[in-house]
């Protein structure tokens, strides 16, 4: 396969002063593309502001031969969103991809978390998101390109303890990479999710000594490819972990259809209802959403087979 590069291209990534998001932005600098380091330098929980590491991450591009500016602006709201996409404009003239992997982290049981534990980690992670796709996604559609890739997790998949604020965000931002690829697939522009683990700061605290190797830079790659114009996937999400790449989905069973129900035979079918052996796995785009109604209004008309 041919060497994949990003030349005359121009990438934003937030939270690419540390950790993944900097493993991110080496790469696609490395390969060509113009970058926007975007880092505020917050501590973990979002608190405070530090130019260091996105201005050092900028040094390092520049270091090895590539071209980067730095940019403070926070994902938060929807003038920094604005902000971040605009030094895209301002210094390259374009942007062409959007890595949006900016988080913090506020831990706690969800008998003590607070609404301002919650409002915090929505911001940037969900919210976060709208805003730098609200700026970029127009200048993508009239462009008639543009690779979208939002940041979701297995705790926003399966969940994990103590951390509602997280797990709703990570969730959330799966649902909207659907819309923009949708909104986007007639226009050119392609949009994912990646689920990526790696040993960043966010691990501290947690003994990761039995841990296989989980360096933010074995997570990249797959990041590379979905920012890359030869990507074939749209409205899809990748896990990387630990040297696995895979496709996480969702499915339905077909399911049990009854003209009426009573509550008591929604128990007695329930070992059918739940059967996964033969899956629904509907592609967002297309027509996801219209191949679910479709088929379900099928069942009843047809009066149990899709």
């Amino acid at each position: 396969m041919a060497d994949l590069r990003f030349d005359g291209r121009a990438a934003v990534i937030t939270g690419a002063g540390r950790g993944l998001g900097r493993a991110y932005a080496l790469l696609l600098a490395a390969k060509g593309a113009k970058v926007v380091v975007n880092d505020p330098g917050g501590a973990m929980n979002g608190a405070g502001t530090d130019p260091g590491p996105a201005e050092e991450v900028v040094r390092e591009i520049e270091a090895a031969g590539g071209e980067a500016v730095a940019s403070h602006a926070s994902v938060a709201t929807a003038a920094g969103g604005r902000a971040i996409v605009e030094t895209a404009l301002g210094h390259f003239g374009r942007i062409d991809v959007l890595v949006h992997n900016a988080g913090n982290h506020r831990p706690a049981p969800l008998t003590e978390m607070t609404p301002e534990d919650l409002d915090a980690v929505l911001d940037v992670h969900l919210r976060g998101a709208f805003h730098v796709v609200r700026a970029a996604f127009p200048l993508m559609r009239e462009a008639g390109y543009g690779r979208v890739v939002l940041t979701s997790s297995i705790g926003g998949l399966y969940g994990n303890q103590q951390v509602a604020n997280y797990a709703m965000a990570k969730a959330g931002a799966i649902g909207l990479s659907n819309v923009v690829a949708l909104e986007g697939a007639e226009h050119g522009v392609k949009c994912n999710v990646i689920i990526p683990a790696a040993v960043t700061r966010m691990a501290g605290g947690i003994d990761t000594s039995a841990y296989p190797p989980m360096e933010p830079e074995l997570a990249a790659p797959a990041v590379g490819w979905l920012a890359h114009e030869s990507c074939s996937i749209t409205g899809e999400m990748l896990v990387a972990i630990a040297g696995r790449v895979a496709r996480a989905f969702v499915g339905e069973t077909p399911g049990v259809y009854r003209p009426s129900w009573t509550i008591e035979q929604v128990g007695e079918h329930m070992a059918a209802i739940r059967d996964t052996a033969d899956p629904w796995i509907l592609p967002v785009v297309p027509s996801a959403h219209a191949d679910h109604i479709r088929d379900s209004f099928a069942m009843a008309t047809k009066g149990g087979t899709p």
